[in-house]
């Protein structure tokens, strides 16, 4: 894992460090695109509290939002979620714990 790889992968597994930034993404992941008041109906938090927390993903790269005034579109980041993906789970191959 190159350095660039692992400040990647610090990034991405901030932004997956709280259960309601997972929860939005379970969302995000199971349709193409959400609409903010979509996904706040999904999820018992104040808007303004779900809307950090887009902030954060949108952030670390793992979605992007497109502004369709009133609304705004949420979707995943393909490109960054595949190599969060690849990231993760090369981590947990690459370091072994060596059983007694």
């Amino acid at each position: 894992m190159n350095e660039k790889d692992i400040k990647d992968l610090a990034r991405y597994s901030k932004a997956l460090g709280h259960p309601i930034r997972i929860q939005i993404l379970k969302v995000l992941t199971s349709s193409p695109c959400c609409y903010t008041g979509d996904i706040a109906e999904e999820l018992p938090i104040a808007r303004s509290t779900l809307s950090q927390h887009f902030k954060e993903l949108k952030e670390a790269g793992l979605i992007k939002g497109e502004y369709n005034p009133p609304k705004i579109k949420y979707c995943i980041n393909k490109e960054n979620w595949d190599n969060a993906q690849r990231l993760l789970c090369g981590l947990f191959n690459q370091f072994k714990i060596i059983s007694e």
